[in-house]
């Protein structure tokens, strides 16, 4: 797994490869705290390039969520292909995460809440 933060305001991070925790996972929660220490209230974590996810990958949302939300904000996915989209329904996380198809539709969303 490889992730970029590309975009501020909302904060957008990329995610590619496969998410499956570990080192990885732990990197990824560092990079969300620092953001939340810099103001982002509102992150867009854009799934595209990613093909695999397992139980720990959620995990790694999950953690990144409650990190946002203890800073007052919220974290929206967009691009989770069908096998993901099914995880999140399984685990009913697409109940806690505002999903979207694209990156502009997320984006939008959270200027609207601004």
């Amino acid at each position: 797994m490889k992730f970029t933060i590309e975009q501020n305001d909302p904060t957008v991070i990329a995610i590619s490869g496969d998410v499956l925790g570990g080192a990885d996972a732990m990197e990824f929660a560092r990079a969300v705290a620092e953001q939340v220490q810099a103001g982002a209230r509102q992150v867009v974590v854009d799934l595209a390039d990613v093909h695999l996810m397992n139980s720990s990958g959620l995990g790694m949302l999950v953690a990144a969520s409650t990190s946002l939300r203890s800073g007052g904000g919220r974290l929206l996915v967009v691009g989770a292909n069908e096998h993901i989209r099914s995880l999140l329904k399984m685990t009913r996380l697409d109940t806690v995460f505002a999903s979207f198809q694209t990156r502009d539709e997320a984006v939008e969303a959270c200027r609207q809440t601004n």
